[in-house]
């Protein structure tokens, strides 16, 4: 019988060096690799952005003018006018839907974070929300269409904002609830060692902490349904006169950019270039606001 091979004398395995030289060398070229890929995307999305914004910017800025807030748009064949009328209307439906989807969403999401974790009741919301996140904002019009505008009989800024609520109700909801599922668990469980009720906890150690993350998400929602066009057309409509009534049809800025800018009349052109604008501002202000309000609550 032939004997086993003798290998108590052979060589111990050898385990590779991972700091060497080479393999720093190789994670230094990824990285640059990875880096500039990183730069080039970053760029694809500055530079069209960029060159949207210096457009709307050239062309909006000259009619920026105090008749643009006080006046109306001027009738074919005449240059002097405003879109004031179109602000208004866009206040009054992104409040609207704001005092539509912001109770709801908020509360939708404490629930979600705090008292129906893992539940089946839980797993439907999210999966709902989810679902209404890529719904295109065209249905969320024809929606409040079917259950607002038919059984009225009318075209109403009323309506209009409750396509936005629609619309903005799914990002309020994982907004939230994400801005809760931050706040670390010992918090919870130090009110709830001291003998606070878990609603007693939710109110007064989950929310404040939670607060600046969740205005920051209400703040990206309005900047959402700020500049849709779509929901509006089915229910606000438009109107060219001065209105303040939620029951009747209104106009927005971002139906008035649409209707503007396929026009062949260049005053009306001009506006529209005004609106987007004024609209970008508005977004723009909005979302300074929502960090001020976060630096105010870190302080």
């Amino acid at each position: 019988m032939g004997s086993l091979p003798d290998t108590t004398h052979d060589q111990p395995f050898e385990v590779p060096d991972l700091t060497s030289n080479a393999i720093s060398g190789n994670r230094a070229v990824l990285g640059k690799v990875l880096t500039i890929l990183s730069g080039v995307c970053v760029a694809f999305l500055i530079v069209p952005l960029s060159l949207l914004l210096i457009n709307i910017v050239a062309k909006g800025l000259p009619r920026m003018t105090p008749q643009l807030f006080t006046e109306l748009p001027p009738p074919p064949g005449l240059t002097e006018g405003g879109i004031g009328h179109a602000i208004i209307g866009s206040v009054m439906t992104l409040a609207i839907a704001a005092a539509v989807s912001f109770p709801f969403g908020v509360l939708a999401a404490i629930y979600l974070a705090e008292f129906g974790r893992g539940t089946r009741i839980a797993y439907f919301v999210k999966f709902s929300a989810n679902v209404l996140t890529g719904v295109p904002a065209i249905l969320c019009g024809l929606f409040a269409y079917t259950v607002v505008v038919v059984p009225l009989g009318r075209f109403s800024a009323f309506s209009g904002g409750i396509a936005l609520g629609v619309l903005m109700l799914p990002i309020v909801i994982r907004s939230t609830e994400e801005s809760l599922l931050l706040v670390p668990l010992e918090m919870r469980q130090a009110a709830i060692g001291i003998g606070a009720t878990r609603f007693q906890t939710v109110m007064k150690i989950t929310l404040p902490a939670a607060l600046p993350a969740i205005v920051t998400g209400l703040v990206l929602s309005l900047a959402r349904a700020a500049g849709e066009a779509a929901p509006l057309l089915f229910t606000a409509f438009n109107n060219s006169f001065w209105s303040t009534d939620p029951r009747g049809p209104i106009a927005t800025l971002p139906v008035l950019i649409y209707f503007f800018s396929i026009v062949p009349f260049k005053a009306q052109q001009e506006l529209a270039w005004a609106a987007a604008f004024v609209l970008i501002v508005i977004v723009l202000i909005s979302s300074l606001l929502g960090r001020m309000f976060i630096r105010a609550k870190r302080f």
